[in-house]
């Protein structure tokens, strides 16, 4: 299948490790030239060097905090300076922390908030006159499982990344016309240090040994165990190619059957 992403430029934000790593990898492996950015600027540059000496492809590194808006803004300019344009955005954020409903006074919930949503506003915003001007564009806005099946434990994330879906829903239907297109994928339970983080907390929050709380969750798969980021990565590049077109306002989950409804 030819995805069309040679030459393409491409913006992967919280990319230097994790799912947003895998997903810049694999553009670049299908040929797009990328900008990744985090907050640590050794693993960034380190990620940077791996991607580029893997693929070949030009990559730039932007240290950035997604919660400042001068960050953004920043990461933006670097890479219509450095690409030219922006034809593909992946927002991608760490998840806030884990804990239950009466856990978090309004600080937490502002912090969350910040990172999660208005990360993704501001990005998906900053792209759209490049998109414009260029014809078109795809946006892909990387969320969880839990926005089609709300976590137990994850109170904060249910409900900021589920007003991500809203949000892109929204904006695909104004934006189409335009010829850009946005999508959502939403990881399942995925191998990365932020799934181990959620079990060890799990595991102390009730009582039980972090391996005996990973045995539940791969219980609670029907493949039986977590994913690779490459599979999320995989259905990242798919969505933000050319050979997904007509694919516009769908949200879709890389999980491994764990979402049990119909849509």
């Amino acid at each position: 299948m030819d995805l069309a992403l040679n030459g393409k430029a491409a913006l992967i934000t919280a990319s230097s490790q994790g799912i947003g790593k895998a997903c810049a990898l694999e553009l670049a492996r299908a040929g797009a030239d990328i900008v990744i950015c985090a907050r640590r600027e050794e693993i960034l540059n380190d990620a940077r060097s791996e991607i580029a000496g893997e693929t070949g492809r030009k990559v730039y590194a932007v240290p950035a905090d997604l919660t400042k808006p001068a960050d953004i803004d920043a990461v933006i300019a670097r890479t219509l300076h450095d690409l030219g344009r922006i034809d593909v955005l992946v927002t991608n954020a760490g998840g806030p922390p884990s804990g239950m409903f009466m856990d978090f006074k309004d600080d937490a919930w502002e912090r969350a908030f910040t990172l999660n949503l208005m990360s993704v506003v501001r990005l998906n915003r900053a792209v759209v006159p490049s998109m414009r001007e260029a014809g078109g564009g795809s946006i892909v806005n990387l969320t969880s499982v839990s926005v089609k099946e709300p976590l137990k434990g994850l109170v904060l994330s249910n409900a900021l990344r589920a007003a991500v879906v809203g949000l892109s829903k929204t904006i695909s239907h104004e934006l189409g016309p335009d010829n850009i297109r946005v999508n959502v994928v939403c990881p399942g339970f995925t191998a990365t240090d932020r799934m181990t983080d959620l079990i060890d907390a799990r595991a102390k929050r009730e009582g039980k040994s972090s391996d005996d709380v990973a045995a539940a969750y791969y219980a609670s798969v029907p493949l039986g165990k977590f994913g690779e980021p490459a599979d999320i990565a995989r259905m990242v590049t798919f969505l933000a190619s050319d050979a997904a077109g007509y694919v516009t306002g769908v949200t879709v989950q890389v999980d491994g059957g764990f979402i049990k409804g119909l849509l």
